[in-house]
């Protein structure tokens, strides 16, 4: 069956349809460039009104397990890839790329060529797109394009109400679209997470008395969220934070920086950080489209970017305040920077001892 992809710059890809073709999506197109942890892509919350392109060429050869998700479902709008394996094998495979699409109505497309796609993104920037069967003219895609936004996406992955998983130290988690292997990590490491909805209070998180405050990853814009940097200003007063991600973004916000798009962002498993104080080079997993630009009064650079040299990492030289804007969770990825959950709890137990 041909489908088509209409960007918003008037290129037209056509292609093999898989998955759920039966209703048309629009999204803003991204691509990752991982070989492997299309389920994590798939799952993962920051990705929630996106239409993913994986830049290797064959995706769904070891299939889908129940094991791996990010989330309870599929976030992407869409999924593009060069060549979808229709006969996987791994001895964890309990059901098909094609099939796990299918029941989660995801629309897939296949047999384009990604090379000129990632291409066209990595020139023009990212930009929005329709997958669809129909063909269009391209007064009509414009139409239909122009008023999609991608914004209020948080409140479409955050959690309704709170939660708590783990034993030990009492962290307070505002969720802005949280990843399943975050919550595991700080709970492998002696933590109790007390998981609040992105609209939460300072006073309803701080009614538990945590001993510190973790800012997740999320999918979208920062300065969507005026509400949550206000309670973050709240919060930052009265205990440690510390964040990940779009957690790292509005943290920037909160105490006074600025952040701003990047033309394609950074997706992927394979993009090299330097942790300024180690003088170390780490290989980390990312997924963002924002980026601090202007670090906040009081903060110091921790990581930066090897790529682009863009920030990766700060941390405040007098208040227990620590980010980074990559992944240490990884899930998809390398696990090359997990050190940096000891670096955020030890972040936080300083603030219990100097209370």
């Amino acid at each position: 069956m041909k489908v088509y992809l209409y960007l918003e710059n008037g290129v037209v890809f056509e292609g093999d349809g898989f998955g759920y073709t039966e209703q048309e999506v629009i999204g803003e197109v991204v691509f990752n460039t991982g070989m492997t942890g299309y389920q994590e892509v798939l799952t993962d919350p920051s990705y929630y009104g996106q239409i993913v392109l994986m830049t290797y060429p064959l995706i769904g050869n070891y299939g889908i397990n129940l094991d791996d998700g990010q989330s309870k479902s599929p976030k992407v709008r869409g999924f593009i890839v060069k060549e979808m394996c229709e006969f996987p094998n791994n001895f964890r495979y309990e059901i098909s790329l094609n099939d796990y699409l299918c029941e989660n109505k995801i629309f897939g497309m296949q047999d384009l060529d990604t090379r000129y796609l990632t291409k066209n993104i990595r020139d023009r920037g990212v930009m929005k797109g329709i997958l669809t069967k129909r063909k269009i003219n391209p007064e009509e895609v414009k139409k239909i394009l122009a008023p999609y936004n991608n914004n209020d996406v948080v409140d479409k992955v955050s959690t309704k109400k709170p939660y708590t998983v783990g034993h030990g130290l009492n962290i307070a988690v505002m969720d802005f679209g949280i990843k399943q292997n975050i919550l595991n990590t700080f709970v492998k490491k002696g933590c109790k997470m007390t998981v609040f909805p992105y609209n939460a209070t300072a006073q309803e998180i701080l009614a538990i008395n945590p001993e510190g405050v973790f800012l997740s990853n999320g999918p979208g814009d920062p300065k969507d969220l005026p509400q949550s940097i206000e309670t973050i200003k709240e919060l930052i007063k009265v205990k440690p934070v510390v964040g990940i991600c779009l957690g790292h973004q509005l943290l920037t916000l909160a105490l006074g920086g600025d952040t701003t798009k990047l033309k394609f962002g950074h997706r992927g498993s394979n993009h090299p950080v330097k942790d300024l104080r180690k003088d170390r080079v780490y290989i980390t997993s990312q997924n963002h489209g924002y980026v601090t630009s202007v670090v906040p009064d009081g903060m110091e650079v921790t990581h930066k970017n090897i790529n682009d040299d863009s920030i990766e990492g700060m941390k405040h030289k007098t208040k227990n305040i620590f980010s980074v804007q990559y992944h240490p969770e990884a899930c998809p990825g390398p696990g090359d920077s997990e050190y940096l959950f000891d670096e955020m709890i030890e972040t936080i137990k300083r603030g219990r001892e100097n209370a």
